[in-house]
């Protein structure tokens, strides 16, 4: 077997996989073929993101160092910041693991505040699983499968 079709939508998937990359539907599996899953155990990367703190501006970033968008950035210039599988989210994370609408970023008189909006996998600061708690310089926010480093570019 070298493919995996989706009865939902139709998608072509990757030899091994136990659910569609589009639309998170478990893929149907010959009776002979056995059920599997496989973790990873998270390992320190040995790749480095450098930030100049001139490009960041006084409303910070939100930087993706792990998961598909590893390397963007999101400006925080907004008084909410959304984050999500939704298209409509300010930062737009595409995968499975993250809830359409799952975590909100609120600028506030004394700094920033990140909140889970009842996501199903919950939203993770600095690898403590939170309902809401405030970011500051360096935190690391983890939303599904993707982790999120909060820079701070001025007086916040």
């Amino acid at each position: 077997m070298s493919e995996l079709y989706c009865n939902n939508c139709g998608h072509r998937n990757a030899e091994g996989s136990n659910f569609c990359s589009s639309c998170g539907q478990p893929l149907e599996r010959p009776a002979d073929e056995p059920s599997t899953i496989t973790f990873q155990l998270d390992q320190a990367s040995e790749d480095e993101v450098v930030v100049d703190l001139q490009d960041v501006g006084p409303d910070g970033v939100m930087l993706v160092t792990r998961g598909p968008n590893a390397g963007s950035s999101f400006a925080l210039g907004q008084a909410i910041t959304t984050a999500g599988r939704h298209p409509d989210s300010d930062i737009f994370l595409d995968d499975v693991t993250v809830s359409r609408r799952h975590v909100e970023i609120r600028r506030t008189p004394d700094g920033y505040l990140v909140r889970d909006v009842g996501s199903l996998n919950g939203t993770y600061l600095n690898r403590e699983r939170i309902e809401e708690g405030p970011l500051v310089n360096g935190d690391e926010l983890q939303v599904g499968k993707f982790k999120l480093v909060f820079v701070a570019g001025g007086e916040v």
